[in-house]
């Protein structure tokens, strides 16, 4: 039997050896699921709704043994996990309180006999291919909504969120979604590679740039919808009128919340020249304020790193830009072992020739530039090939909303970062992705619209 071994990131100890799909086990589940998928498609939308009703009753009753799990197998501070899963209960009921509209056919015109109208029908059978940092999060941004659209989901979690993967299948197969409707397809690369060959009608997919180019490739002659949610280089810009030790406050959180490990984690710092070194010396004390240790600990605010091989990335970042000038202020190394452990580090003197300003950093590793002011930022902001968030730090409402229009990014922000809302679309530019997930536009994407129309005898 093949199976996926699963360590905790934390320890380096094996918690399970999972039951792995294989390449005729992803078949047969892709067949289940065509075949499955027009009767749950008829099925009136207030069943489905019914259906993620009761599965958001099984998170709530089950939400300290889910955040257990997902901490022993990512490193997550379990705070956090927790965190995570009480955010999902708010998403969940926007999907439901939307998701009757957001489908409904709507009649555009009506006249002299003719009538006009939009029909929503679902893509069909759709692959998920998520991710590890935000399991819940990400894979439900797809699998909620393409259920209840009427699709059916094939849905590969990170082979580092398997357990978790496993226990969203579980929940909403026991609330009422039948199993060959939510498929949980278990595995590494060659389990996706093996889902996207099959009769689907929608890739979604959360991950790095390179994979994501992967997918791309290998779906692109097939004229199939393609969502990619790919990664960030994050910025923000505090202006000269800021207050720099709640900025600093705010930032530092942005930047080592989840350890860093957040498509959306605020990734290079840029401050205006005359609050620069008052802020820095605030984060510098926010950051060193923050605790690492046991993520099962309620007081670790900095847990594991999850990928192993992510620790060779930061090492070569701050060996980078400590060889090209760039003061190091805190951390700069990995923590002991066993695990998978890396100090919260930040440097300043920083600049655009070092990788840690350049390209995605996805741990505790943050870099501050001094900037002479607006013009300079947005530049720097802008000079990336990531589009996905952005932020802006002052008290000047119409001077934050000037500056943020002129950067490229799907979201931006005024006086805060590092935040997601289930209103609003998360998108990205660039190398960031195509697609949007969360919102009523993040609803409609799992449909296609169908032209109607009706003249009467």
């Amino acid at each position: 039997m093949t199976t996926l071994a699963v360590h905790n990131p934390a320890t380096g100890a094996k918690i399970t050896d999972l039951p792995a799909d294989t390449a005729a086990s992803v078949a047969d589940k892709a067949a289940k699921a065509r075949a499955a998928q027009p009767a749950w498609a008829s099925m009136p939308i207030a069943q489905r709704m019914a259906c993620i009703a009761k599965f958001r009753e099984g998170v709530v009753r089950e939400l300290e043994s889910l955040a257990t799990t997902m901490t022993r197998e990512t490193g997550k501070p379990i705070k956090m996990s927790r965190n995570e899963l009480n955010g999902l209960l708010g998403r969940i009921d926007f999907f439901l309180q939307q998701a009757q509209a957001a489908t409904a056919t709507e009649t555009v015109f009506d006249e002299g006999g003719m009538t006009e109208q939009i029909q929503r029908t679902p893509l069909g059978v759709v692959a998920n291919i998520s991710a590890w940092n935000y399991p819940w999060f990400v894979g439900c941004n797809v699998i909620l909504p393409a259920l209840l659209t009427g699709n059916a989901v094939l849905y590969k979690p990170s082979e580092y969120a398997a357990m978790t993967g496993l226990a969203i299948a579980r929940l909403l197969h026991e609330a009422g979604v039948p199993q060959d409707v939510m498929a949980c397809l278990v595995g590494t690369g060659e389990v996706g590679s093996a889902l996207l060959a099959q009769d689907i009608d929608g890739v979604f997919f959360t991950g790095s740039v390179a994979t994501g180019r992967k997918i791309a490739q290998a779906v692109g002659g097939r004229f199939i919808k393609l969502q990619l949610e790919l990664g960030g280089k994050d910025p923000s810009y505090v202006c000269e009128d800021a207050d720099p030790k709640a900025a600093a406050e705010s930032l530092a959180d942005g930047a080592m919340y989840n350890t860093g490990q957040s498509c959306c984690s605020v990734e290079r710092i840029y401050v205006h020249e005359k609050i620069h070194d008052a802020f820095v010396a605030a984060f510098v004390e926010a950051v060193k304020g923050l605790q690492a240790g046991d993520p099962m600990s309620d007081s670790t605010y900095i847990g594991a790193i999850t990928r192993g091989p992510q620790l060779d990335v930061l090492d070569a970042q701050v060996a980078d830009a400590r060889a090209k000038g760039a003061t190091l202020l805190v951390g700069g190394q990995r923590g002991p072992g066993p695990g998978n452990w890396y100090q919260a580090t930040v440097f300043s003197n920083v600049n655009h020739g070092m990788e840690l300003m350049k390209e995605e950093s996805f741990g505790p590793l943050i870099g501050i530039q001094k900037v002479s002011g607006d013009a300079q930022a947005v530049q720097l902001m802008n000079d990336t090939r990531y589009g996905l968030t952005a932020g802006v730090y002052t008290p000047d409402g119409q001077r934050a909303r000037a500056l943020l229009a002129q950067v490229k990014a799907g979201s931006v922000y005024w006086n805060c970062c590092d935040r997601v809302s289930p209103r609003l679309p998360w998108s990205g530019v660039g190398d960031s992705g195509v697609g949007l997930t969360l919102s009523v536009d993040g609803i409609e994407t799992f449909t296609r619209p169908k032209a109607w129309h009706l003249r009467a005898a």
